[in-house]
């Protein structure tokens, strides 16, 4: 049997929760700034660091 390529069930489950994170954290706003969009797409990627204290904000400037 083969396995199909993509993001298993455990990436969207990592994914989802890093979305949850970075909208209560308020990376997830005013998308129509670059830097803005980048520091949400990392808060989701890194949400462990992000729930660990780590600010992201004015990472890109």
């Amino acid at each position: 049997m083969r396995r199909g390529g993509g993001i298993s069930i455990l990436g969207v489950i990592y994914l989802l929760i890093g979305v949850l994170v970075a909208g209560l954290r308020g990376y997830l706003v005013e998308w129509n700034v670059v830097g803005n969009l980048v520091e949400g797409i990392i808060a989701i990627l890194v949400w462990p660091v992000v729930l660990l204290g780590v600010d992201l904000h004015g990472l890109i400037a």
